[in-house]
């Protein structure tokens, strides 16, 4: 008989515990640095304690991709196909870790089929595409099958965010110091796009409010089809906002379903405190 599809991925996934549960995916940690310390962001570090140590600290944390001996203790699982949906490769080398990984399992293991994608996104975006990925499994298809969906399904995915500040980005040289001073002195929050594993500036709002509202309506402009869609809102360290965003989200649509996730150390590095990401698929 045959056996089921193991899902893998790493630890910049912020999954929503339904994903959690239905899935049961492996995840490759991440490590997370403050200086000397280093935590595997999820097991080692929670998000509450990660975001307090974050807003205490002059210099941004540090991120490393997860060795190919990390990925390689995730693969010995009794499943025959390994199915490993990796960050995308613009942003981390943990995709070439992964493949590096497979090439030296299968030598010792030639047996199993191990299957690396490049998720081209990150996030709750990943998260939604492994679902996604489940649900094709469940329904019997094969893995040549699922790799071809994939495809599909990357150019389907809707992905939009605010940040709350752009501190972070700052700490890490990612933008100008004194401009992006002078856009938090303002309270501009930036309206981002991730597209092709690209994240994209594309709009400013004044306030909180004003941004919360003008990220729905870019989620909302580029909906389609919402009844066979899943909506998933992530939030560092801001519940409060996302709830805001799934009661505009509930008062316009009728999605699948609303998920809820927390966007952990990895992601919440470069996100910093205060951010709300949406995904749709």
């Amino acid at each position: 008989m045959k056996k089921s599809i193991k899902i893998i991925t790493d630890g910049s996934c912020d999954f929503p515990k339904e994903i959690l549960d239905r899935v049961n995916p492996g995840v490759v940690g991440i490590n997370v640095c403050f200086g000397e310390e280093s935590y595997i962001g999820g097991v080692e570090i929670d998000d509450k304690t990660f975001y307090e140590k974050m807003r205490g600290c002059k210099e941004l944390p540090k991120t490393s991709s997860p060795s190919p001996d990390r990925f390689m203790e995730v693969f010995d699982c009794e499943e025959d196909e390994i199915l490993v949906i990796t960050l995308t490769s613009k942003l981390s080398s943990t995709y070439s870790n992964a493949v590096l990984a497979k090439n030296m399992y299968l030598e010792e293991n030639p047996e199993k089929r191990i299957e690396i994608v490049d998720s081209e996104t990150g996030s709750i975006c990943t998260a939604s595409l492994i679902l996604r990925c489940h649900q094709l499994a469940q329904q019997g298809k094969s893995m040549d099958e699922i790799l071809e969906s994939i495809e599909k399904l990357k150019k389907e995915m809707i992905f939009f965010g605010t940040l709350n500040t752009l501190e972070n980005a700052i700490k890490g040289g990612r933008v100008n110091a004194l401009a992006g001073k002078l856009i938090n002195a303002l309270n501009f929050k930036v309206i981002i796009r991730i597209d092709e594993g690209i994240v994209k500036p594309i709009d400013k709002a004044r306030g909180e409010s004003n941004s919360l509202k003008k990220l729905f309506e870019y989620v909302r402009n580029n909906v389609t089809d919402a009844n066979n869609k899943i909506v998933t809102i992530a939030h560092s360290n801001s519940l409060e906002k996302a709830l805001k965003i799934k009661d505009y989200v509930e008062q316009h649509y009728k999605f699948e379903e609303i998920l809820i996730a927390s966007i952990g150390p990895i992601m919440g590095t470069f996100t910093s405190e205060g951010a709300i990401l949406v995904s749709v698929l």
